[in-house]
């Protein structure tokens, strides 16, 4: 398989081991609101989706008395308050990005809020190695729609078969198939039986780094 211009990364599980922190944010939120025994809701039925999708379904079980615009805010300021204070990036990732930057475009392409994205960003200093990033905010349709590495192969001037997407759940695999792209898949988050959509499963950052040698 003829090697890609571009590299596009997942954020959340790809980059920081932060899928069970989103999902402490989210506790913590609902119970600040009065709902953390009655929520209702799935949590790991939105691993690798958009937070909106995941008020809207809170909204339509429940009458808060906060939009969904408050709750998006109110949650992501609390995953940031973690991220920041537990630091969590995954061991062997900041090697890789440094490998990959030095033959690569780099993209950064999340379903997480814009504000999330850029702390992360701040994390190990990983701001420099992403000239594009996209964020939820940034597309109509969140994954498993393609919109999201469409936009961010157009921001890199890469054509979609020509980028690589390293992703680790089921809706990023998804997505990455359906812009055309090849997809790496790492069981940060899934066992590799669920990501058998994806064109490699791996289990490790040095296995990636093989792959794009």
């Amino acid at each position: 398989m003829p090697k890609p211009q571009a590299v596009i990364f997942d954020m959340d599980g790809v980059i920081v081991d932060s899928e069970s922190r989103h999902e402490q944010a989210f506790l913590d939120t609902v119970e600040r609101i009065g709902y953390g025994q009655t929520h209702g809701i799935n949590f790991q039925n939105y691993v690798g989706r958009s937070d909106r999708e995941l008020w809207q379904e809170f909204l339509s079980r429940h009458q808060p008395g906060y939009s969904a615009e408050e709750l998006l805010r109110m949650k992501s300021q609390r995953v940031i308050e973690i991220l920041q204070r537990d630091q969590p990036l995954f061991e062997g990732l900041p090697e890789l990005i440094e490998q990959l930057a030095a033959r690569y475009r780099l993209a950064l392409a999340s379903g997480s809020d814009r504000i999330i994205v850029e702390a992360v960003l701040d994390l190990g200093r990983l701001r420099r190695y992403f000239p594009v990033t996209v964020s939820c905010n940034d597309v109509a349709r969140g994954k498993p729609a393609p919109d999201i590495f469409l936009r961010a192969a157009g921001q890199l001037g890469v054509p979609p078969r020509d980028c690589w997407v390293i992703e680790d759940s089921k809706p990023g695999v998804a997505a990455g198939r359906a812009a055309g792209m090849t997809v790496v898949a790492i069981t940060n988050t899934h066992p590799a039986e669920e990501l058998a959509g994806a064109d490699f499963v791996v289990a490790t950052y040095p296995e990636i780094a093989r792959l794009l040698q």
